[in-house]
């Protein structure tokens, strides 16, 4: 099966975390459907939410932030104003210093996803913004984990 393909076979069940976002009517675009840029938008928000949520990032002073390396996304099907999305989030790959997460959008009570995106953090200490010699800290480390699916990562 060909990586668009799998990734367009997704279901909420393949994502430990879900959130929802009432879409906007300045999120459509002049083709009446959300900008491609909201769903960057999107995804880096659902990212964000669990970490402060589930890993204990607090933006401002965490001694340790992540910054983003690389991002992706595969567009299926479009969403618009006034549809509620469900972001579904899980991990593909944790590493020393970096994750890599999925996130699918669904639209509510649709079974078809409309977009699976990839994003990659690698977490920097907040004086040298380098990665720390021993990692992330142990609290990002046990939050993002509760994420990590077992299967092979996405070939996005």
């Amino acid at each position: 099966m060909s990586a668009s393909k799998h990734l367009k076979s997704r279901t909420r069940q393949d994502y430990p975390f879900m959130l929802e976002y009432r879409t906007r009517w300045s999120d459509n675009d002049m083709y009446d459907h959300m900008n491609n840029s909201v769903y960057n938008f999107l995804f880096d928000s659902v990212i964000n939410s669990y970490l402060m949520d589930h890993c204990g990032l607090h933006p401002p002073t965490s001694a340790q932030h992540p910054l983003m390396a690389h991002t992706h996304c595969d567009y299926f099907s479009a969403i618009s104003y006034p549809r509620v999305a469900e972001l579904c989030l899980r991990v593909n790959k944790l590493s020393k210093s970096s994750v890599v997460y999925e996130v699918a959008l669904f639209e509510k009570d649709v079974e078809q996803v409309k977009a699976v995106g990839e994003f990659i953090h690698v977490f920097v200490d907040r004086a040298t913004q380098r990665p720390n010699a021993s990692g992330m800290n142990s609290q990002l480390r046990q939050g993002l984990e509760k994420l990590l699916v077992a299967e092979s990562p996405s070939k996005l």
